[in-house]
């Protein structure tokens, strides 16, 4: 097995539903201190202050890490291995040897769903699992029904 970066990138989607992630994530805060600004005349000042200072953090990572993380995400899968990586900041990259595969599963949570995306969770006995976010969701399926058929086939330790 050559130790070398993965191919394919993930669905282009998946900057949409990151992008819609980071929103759930960045802005409840500034809302709520809007919402506050809006409705305590006192307090106008101060809370036009802590929306501004909550809010510019979270429309960078919002404009910043959706593409980021696409140009990092990749996977291939070969005849011995299941390649990834992963992460935006903290990046990661796995190597798991179809040989060492015990379950591979499909995830899809609702924005992925909305978004027509899936992602592929590989599990070995000895390590976490290798996860693949923002596949389209027919490359997904493809990707479990290979997988499955190709771990069943490799002979090895995890069957």
């Amino acid at each position: 097995m050559r130790l070398r970066p993965p191919r394919n990138r993930v669905a282009g989607r998946a900057i949409g539903w990151w992008s819609a992630q980071s929103a759930v994530f960045a802005l409840p805060l500034p809302l709520a201190f809007a919402i506050l600004w809006a409705g305590i005349p006192p307090t106008r000042e101060l809370f036009m202050w802590f929306t501004l200072i909550s809010l510019v953090p979270g429309l960078l990572y919002m404009a910043v890490m959706p593409s980021w993380r696409y140009r990092v995400h990749r996977w291939e899968v070969t005849d011995e291995a299941v390649y990834a990586a992963s992460g935006w900041l903290w990046q990661q990259w796995r190597v798991v040897p179809l040989s060492r595969v015990q379950t591979v599963d499909t995830l899809r949570g609702p924005l992925q769903q909305l978004f027509g995306l899936s992602g592929v969770s590989v599990t070995t006995a000895s390590s976490s699992a290798v996860r693949i976010k923002g596949l389209d969701q027919k490359v997904g399926d493809e990707l479990v029904a290979y997988l499955t058929r190709s771990t069943q086939a490799v002979p090895g330790d995890a069957t």
